[in-house]
């Protein structure tokens, strides 16, 4: 028989919480639903996606290798290239492997704060790569329309700033986008229609309207976008006409590295324009064009900058003939490994 107090007690226990209580209580996890949710794709993009993935880490470490083993190669644009590598690295890696080891679980979950921290990394990376990019357009120029004064203007003080104000610029982007999702309250809905915690698709699941925030969001990422993309275009366009009135020999290889150049450009921006300008009315990240950006890109940079620049191509030869052994299936790896055309 319960007394009184054991009445009041019990009633208070199973008392339900307020509305406000219940309506701001903190989503603890996230739910990733990944590239596809039909369980007979799982393995082989499991597969398939963890090759490409080592790919990507040989290939731009392999150029990073070379350039700081190669004497030949340190120089302001093969500096400039091995820090691309680098970023590009850390853009395949932010959420990669985390999409590889779900694609072998049922449940696709990840924290709060590791899912901060993914918006963290990819706007912090996103961002620098994005000067970074203006960086070697801008050593580009000076090379090709003050040939006379490049090692005066380019010094390796002046290299350090170009990498530094990237990751500086990165840091205050990704910092003010964070910002706007940290005290953010989440109640209820929890599932990300992607393979990573993206700002866009996470704010779009808070309690509170989010149209200014959604509205800032588009204007910052717009504005690092488009300031960017428009100085690339400026500085290319100063270059191709300088190219194009220099008809000497010397020019060849200016086009031939400008092509590489414009052609990641182009690649990078593409996508990136498309998801944080696009109206956010109707916003949502396109799983193709994210795969091609974290993946896609981080794995093509290597292979157009390799292909198209025979110093490269040179030292990795000497390289490869420096520590790889001879024999048959040797020559094959190394085929394979350093890009070497037949």
């Amino acid at each position: 028989i319960l007394t009184m107090k054991d009445l009041i007690t019990e009633k208070h226990f199973f008392q339900p919480k307020s509305m406000d209580e219940t309506n701001h209580s903190r989503v603890s996890e996230f739910i990733l639903l990944g590239l596809s949710e039909t369980p007979e794709l799982q393995p082989l993009f499991f597969v398939v996606f963890s090759l490409l993935y080592i790919a990507i880490l040989m290939g731009n470490f392999l150029i990073i290798l070379t350039v700081t083993s190669d004497p030949r190669l340190h120089s302001p644009m093969y500096f400039l290239l091995a820090n691309l590598s680098f970023i590009d690295v850390c853009v395949a890696s932010f959420a990669t492997p985390k999409m590889i080891s779900d694609f072998l679980v049922e449940q696709k979950t990840i924290s709060f704060e590791a899912c901060l921290a993914q918006i963290f990394f990819v706007h912090l990376f996103a961002g620098s790569e994005m000067v970074l990019l203006v960086s070697m357009a801008y050593d580009r120029y000076v090379a090709i329309c003050k040939p006379l004064h490049y090692m005066t203007i380019m010094s390796w003080r002046v290299c350090i700033i170009l990498v530094i104000v990237p990751w500086c610029v990165g840091f205050i982007h990704t910092t003010s986008q964070l910002a706007f999702t940290v005290n953010l309250p989440f109640c209820g809905p929890n599932k990300v229609d992607s393979f990573f915690c993206d700002l866009p698709l996470v704010t779009k699941l808070a309690c509170v309207d989010t149209y200014v925030i959604s509205l800032l969001i588009v204007a910052d990422s717009g504005f690092l976008s488009m300031s960017s993309f428009l100085l690339l275009v400026i500085s290319y366009t100063v270059i191709l006409i300088t190219v194009r009135n220099c008809s000497s020999a010397s020019m060849t290889k200016a086009r031939s590295t400008l092509t590489a150049h414009i052609t990641v450009v182009t690649l990078f921006f593409g996508p990136c324009i498309f998801i944080y300008v696009w109206p956010f009315s109707g916003y949502s990240v396109d799983k193709v064009l994210a795969v091609f950006y974290t993946i896609v890109t981080p794995i093509l940079n290597p292979v157009i900058y390799t292909l198209r620049n025979k110093e490269v191509k040179a030292a990795m030869s000497k390289l490869k003939s420096r520590y790889l052994k001879s024999g048959q299936v040797s020559s094959v790896i190394g085929n394979i490994l350093f890009l070497e055309p037949k």
